[in-house]
């Protein structure tokens, strides 16, 4: 009887992956759809018909040119995502513990906050220039907020109870940071990560807009400029792409650190 449920177990298993598979593929399929049928007959040089687009795709995107323009993008977006990773993990930790740290701290913040990250754009190519610094601390500076705020967030909410356990065995300094703070805290700072990510893929698309010789930001203005409208709604959809490709290895990566949460929610969910 025990040797049959394994058999039973891998059909749903399969089951449920063909149905998120079908879930995450319905919505798009119909707007593709849609997008095809409303744009089949258009005559308007700044709506052309998508076949007309996908046709421009592999004579624009060739590989040459994913090198020259989609890779810097990529580096551009991973550095600025990774500094502003670091700084807003390592300063919510502080802010977070320290109560008088944040009452001195809260006021700069949520004006900071307040500015618009590409405003500051022209401020930063005064002090970094018109290179790839310039832009990377352009992305840093909007991706730090979302996940210096929910890592503010999620250490305020650990576990009393835990953060007291850990203070009679002595864990303390940075072994209590490690192995209680940071744990606990990681859904929240995750969640910030996931909306740093999309505004990270946004700035990189304005920094590279001014002053640039390469990019996705700044082919896509070429394109207009020189009225390429199908090969600019060509770059608009690598965009997308780029966006969805990055936001499945997010969910890869979260479910693979996460995965503690993930099935403590669901026991808790099958739970009476």
């Amino acid at each position: 009887m025990s040797g049959a449920s394994p058999a039973r177990a891998r059909p749903s298993v399969w089951r449920r992956v063909l149905l998120r598979l079908l879930f995450t593929l319905a919505l798009p399929a119909v707007l593709v759809g849609a997008w095809w049928v409303a744009s089949d007959g258009s005559t308007d040089v700044y709506w052309p018909p998508l076949r007309t687009i996908l046709k421009a795709f592999p004579d624009v995107w060739t590989a040459e040119r994913l090198r020259a323009d989609v890779r810097p993008s990529l580096l551009r977006l991973l550095g600025g995502y990774a500094t502003a990773t670091v700084v807003g993990v390592a300063l919510g930790s502080v802010i977070g513990s320290y109560r008088r740290v944040r009452a001195v701290c809260e006021p700069v913040l949520e004006f900071l906050r307040a500015v618009p990250p590409p405003v500051l754009v022209p401020v930063v190519m005064l002090f970094a220039g018109i290179g790839d610094t310039m832009k990377v601390v352009v992305i840093a500076s909007g991706c730090v907020w979302p996940v210096l705020l929910n890592t503010v967030e999620g250490v305020r909410a650990v576990d009393p109870v835990v953060a007291e356990a850990a203070r009679s065995y002595g864990i303390t300094g940075v072994a209590r940071l490690r192995r209680v703070v940071l744990p606990s805290a990681s859904p929240q700072i995750f969640a910030g990560l996931r909306q740093a990510l999309s505004i990270g893929i946004i700035l990189m698309v304005i920094s590279e807009m001014f002053a640039a010789s390469n990019g996705l930001g700044f082919t896509i203005v070429q394109f207009q400029r020189g009225f390429a409208v199908a090969d600019m709604w060509t770059g608009i959809l690598v965009l997308g792409l780029l966006g969805f490709v990055l936001s499945l290895l997010f969910q890869v990566v979260e479910r693979r650190m996460l995965g503690w949460y993930h099935g403590l929610r669901a026991s808790t969910r099958r739970s009476p």
